[in-house]
């Protein structure tokens, strides 16, 4: 196999590796155009053996930031040109002590990119990888940037793979815990909402390791994010086109082609466009499933939930939308990154069933306060799918009155 050696600042030389498979390479322009990185007709399984010298371990693949993605107090690294690279610590922002040249903000992608099997050119400006240790990488070039590649590096937060760890890392309580279990061995249909950097895929992964020994888990996203502990468990991702312009694969092909793949739960990683009618189908299938939404509250992602399925075609109406995300979503769990950069779970929120009742409703059984958790005993007799739900809010401390913690989000 072959991949380029970009020691001597654009310089193309190839490296032999052996009797590995070849993968194609390209050439790195000049600072004023633009580079394709090695295009290849698939990406590596996210199982496979990973070849040493693409492991991030090895400083010559990830140059001057290596120490930065060693560093575990570091989840994001983010350049916007030679002199302004930043880094996230415990969810805030800083300048990172360090310049590095165009050339080599160039390299260290070619670099990073070969192992994926993904390119970025002219014809595809922007792409998102994963690297060899889960972290994902995003690139967009010039003329879609002003002047200089972008890069963001966005790596795990914290190890987390069930939710009893995220209770040692403070992010919910025991009792929370306890509540969402229930909610995923329930065979609910599950929503993790939140902004940017809130959280939702470390919530997802771990709501995943608490599935049952017996569960078929079919993942499917963008990059390859998720790495739930689960026996048998197939991870789909997209894939881009190649350079003629053919062979993509989007996440509503990927959704279609997991029923065939005899899924006991479907997740997609996170939801974004036409894809989530082709969820919301699925689900009505009697598959548990869930996913991930960017929103500022659970009430929006709803809201949202019910508005990308018009992005699938003029032939997909409103209210048949609405009517899905109510009859198909059961439970919104809302995470949120507060000022001091902790992440938690902020509300847990049941999808009110009433048939009699066409607009969307929802109420929250669990509410972060500010300090703790707060429970609200809600009417469980639409919700004969959580009845130890039901069982389980009986038994907590303190519980709010009836209904005070209800919320409705009434649709035009």
């Amino acid at each position: 196999m072959t991949v380029i050696n970009s020691a001597g600042r654009g310089a193309e030389r190839a490296t032999d590796l052996g009797d590995s498979p070849a993968v194609p390479s390209s050439s790195v322009p000049s600072s004023s155009a633009q580079s394709s990185t090695a295009p290849s007709s698939s990406a590596p399984s996210s199982s496979a053996p990973l070849n040493p010298s693409y492991d991030l371990s090895n400083a010559k693949i990830a140059g001057p930031l290596q120490k930065f993605l060693e560093e575990d107090s570091v989840e994001e690294i983010w350049i916007n040109g030679p002199n302004r690279i930043f880094l996230a610590r415990h969810g805030k922002s800083e300048l990172a002590p360090l310049i590095i040249s165009s050339q080599e903000i160039r390299d260290i992608v070619e670099r990073m990119l070969a192992w994926s099997g993904r390119r970025v050119d002219l014809s595809q400006p922007f792409v998102d990888a994963r690297l060899p240790n889960g972290a994902r990488l995003h690139v967009v070039i010039p003329d879609i940037t002003s002047e200089y590649w972008t890069v963001n590096i966005r790596k795990k937060a914290i190890p987390a793979f069930a939710l009893h760890d995220l209770v040692a890392a403070g992010s919910i309580s025991d009792d929370v815990a306890g509540l969402l279990r229930i909610l995923v061995n329930s065979g609910g249909n599950l929503l993790i909402s939140g902004a940017t950097q809130a959280g939702k895929t470390t919530v997802l992964n771990c709501l995943l390791g608490e599935l049952p020994v017996s569960a078929r888990l079919i993942t499917i996203e963008e990059v390859f994010e998720l790495t739930p502990r689960v026996a048998d468990h197939v991870g789909l991702q997209t894939r881009q086109p190649n350079l003629e312009g053919s062979g993509e694969v989007n996440l509503r092909m990927l959704v279609k082609e997991s029923l065939r793949m005899r899924p006991t739960h479907l997740v997609i990683g996170e939801v974004r466009g036409a894809e989530s009618l082709d969820l919301l189908l699925a689900l009505n299938s009697g598959i548990p499933g869930l996913a991930s939404i960017h929103a500022n509250s659970s009430l929006d992602a709803l809201k949202k939930l019910s508005a990308l399925p018009l992005l699938a075609g003029i032939n997909i109406g409103h209210p048949f939308a609405i009517d899905a995300v109510r009859s198909n979503i059961d439970a919104v769990i809302h995470c949120a990154k507060d000022s001091h950069g902790v992440r938690r779970i902020t509300d847990v929120s049941l999808v009110e069933k009433d048939p009699n009742i066409s607009k969307l409703h929802t109420n929250s059984v669990v509410s972060w306060s500010g300090d703790e958790y707060q429970f609200a005993m809600i009417d469980f007799d639409l919700h004969p799918k959580f009845t130890n739900v039901h069982e389980f809010m009986q038994q907590r401390r303190r519980p709010l009155p009836l209904g005070s913690k209800a919320r409705v989000l009434e649709e035009n």
